[in-house]
Formats: C-alpha cells, structure tokens, sequence
C-alpha cells in the first residue's frame, strides 16, 4: 500500500490537488473532496480542528499526518502546509481507493 504523502504526490502530478485549510474547507463544503489530510503538529490547533468535524459530515476519508512538512512536501512546496484535499486523483484512482479502504469509517493517524 502507497503512503498518504505518495498518493497526495501523484495525484498532484496527473489529477488536482488544494492546499490550505480555505481551500479544503471550500472543497469539502462542495462536496468535490475525495480525501483530505491535515497535520497533527499544525499551531494553534484551532486552525485545523473544524476540518474532520466537517469530514464526518459530509462523509469524506479524513486523516490524520504527523507533520505539516511533509504534506508540503508532498504539495510542491518548500514549507509546511496545514491541510491537503485531493480532489481528482488522476492516475493516483486505484491507489486512492485501496488507502480509503483500509481506512474504514474513523478519521487514523497516518505515522
């Protein structure tokens, strides 16, 4: 199985991918979200604290990372970045389907 921060990268190079917590706030309130990742050492927690409320909600996979840099990392960008939403995974499709599997109905710490 490809890790979060693998399917976040290549569904960046061939599908659509947002970053930011307005962004993933607006894609999920759309309903256009596929998956969303957050980070756990994102400060002040508040920031990102309304994101897997909202998940739960509208019934869209939501995980948990370890660090912010990573998902910027995986995003394209030389910093931190708080909150990732893929909204078309491109050729990531079948990657993205087996990781929601595994991932049941409860928001997991991705490590």
């Amino acid at each position: 199985m490809v890790s979060i921060y693998e399917l976040i990268e290549k569904a960046r190079k061939t599908g659509k991918v947002e970053k930011g917590t307005n962004e993933v706030t607006k894609a999920v309130e759309r309903g256009t979200a596929k998956l969303v990742a957050y980070g756990a050492d994102v400060d002040p927690k508040e920031i990102t604290q309304h994101i897997p409320i909202l998940c739960k909600e509208k019934n869209i996979p939501c995980v948990e990372v370890d660090k912010k840099e990573k998902l910027g990392v995986a995003v394209g960008l030389n910093v931190g970045c708080a909150s990732v939403v893929v909204i078309d995974a491109g050729d990531a499709s079948s990657d993205l389907e087996g990781f929601i599997s595994t991932l049941g109905k409860e928001t997991k710490k991705e490590e």
